[in-house]
């Protein structure tokens, strides 16, 4: 690995000025740190090896997810990372990012100037700018629900999406339904493209028959509720599996409003299983993945990065969780 001396002798400058602009001093102009970083970054420099008598650091890079409260999707994330990560002798920090701090700042710079050794990046789409960075990154990160191949320094995590749509077209299936219908988010982030595919390659695998219009998307959950469920429900669709249990939550308040009943008319199936679920009316029939022990497979791959073991996606099984939302088909008529 580079050391500080090998940045200074290639810049022509010296091994103090360096140490400066890595631990930002004040007395060092900002073009001048910016061009050290960034060679420090391009000659893979690391403060792995300078944090001698002080707990190593992680961080959980987080964007587009409530994590403070217990009932907020990322925190159970967050607790899980920390349960592995604390008394293996890490210190973790929380760091809620947003574009403007991505597009100013390099990825692998932010972690040197940060002196972070490996990241959990959660919430992020694939518009995100640091998700170009992961492309050629050197600094160990571990993405929940995205992925960058060919890049040995770069894990993922998830559920098996195709287990888990697998599981809930199966139950619809053996409840008597044929015609099932898919509402989706919008389909510009990854995890939304594996559900949808998972979704049709599971109707297939049942022996079932979709065509695409049987699947709708849209950016906002209103406007995927508004513009698709009428349409699905016109069609004879006579259950429902959607990409989230927001989704899945809306769908069943658009239903009682419209006069079907849930399950009677229409059954419905969400994803993720959020603490919402047991107390929506019906209570949500769904796919839970178990975000607790996410965070322990988070750090699991980013101690692996750490000792050179390039690992690439960790999947955790996928698990059903049968509610009142599901019931035998017997009519989709009010």
């Amino acid at each position: 690995m580079a050391t500080i001396q090998d940045i200074a002798d290639k810049l022509g400058v010296s091994k103090s000025t360096v140490s400066k602009a890595i631990n930002n001093a004040p007395d060092i102009s900002e073009t001048l740190r910016k061009n050290i970083l960034n060679t420090a970054v391009e000659m893979g420099y690391t403060k792995l090896r300078r944090s001698k008598g002080t707990a190593p650091k992680l961080c959980v890079i987080i964007k587009n997810m409530e994590y403070e409260e217990p009932h907020q999707f990322g925190y159970d994330f967050i607790i899980g990372f920390r349960q592995m990560a604390e008394p293996a002798g890490f210190k973790v920090d929380v760091i809620p990012v947003t574009d403007t701090l991505q597009k100013k700042t390099p990825y692998d710079v932010f972690m040197l100037q940060n002196n972070y050794i490996g990241a959990l990046v959660l919430g992020f789409s694939l518009t995100d700018p640091w998700m170009k960075d992961f492309e050629k990154s050197h600094t160990p990160a571990v993405l929940f629900d995205n992925y960058i191949p060919a890049n040995p320094f770069i894990s993922s995590i998830g559920i098996d999406n195709d287990e888990g749509m697998g599981l809930a077209v199966s139950l619809l299936k053996k409840l008597g339904h044929k015609k099932i219908g898919y509402l989706s988010s919008d389909l510009g982030s990854h995890v939304m493209q594996v559900r949808y595919k998972a979704f049709f390659h599971a109707m297939v695998q049942n022996g079932l028959s979709p065509e695409k219009d049987w699947a709708g998307s849209s950016y906002y959950i209103t406007q995927c509720v508004e513009n698709h469920l009428m349409r699905l429900l016109n069609m004879g669709m006579t259950a429902i599996i959607c990409s989230h249990d927001l989704i899945a939550n809306a769908a069943m308040i658009q239903c009682q409003q419209l006069g079907y009943h849930v399950p009677k008319n229409l059954s419905i199936i969400g994803f993720d299983d959020l603490p919402m679920c047991s107390y929506t009316s019906p209570p949500l029939t769904t796919i839970r993945q178990n975000r607790t022990e996410l965070g322990k497979c988070g750090y699991y791959a980013i101690s692996s990065l750490l000792n050179h073991v390039p690992i690439g996606t960790i999947l955790l099984h996928a698990q059903l969780i049968e509610r009142g939302s599901t019931g035998s088909f017997i009519t989709n008529t009010k």
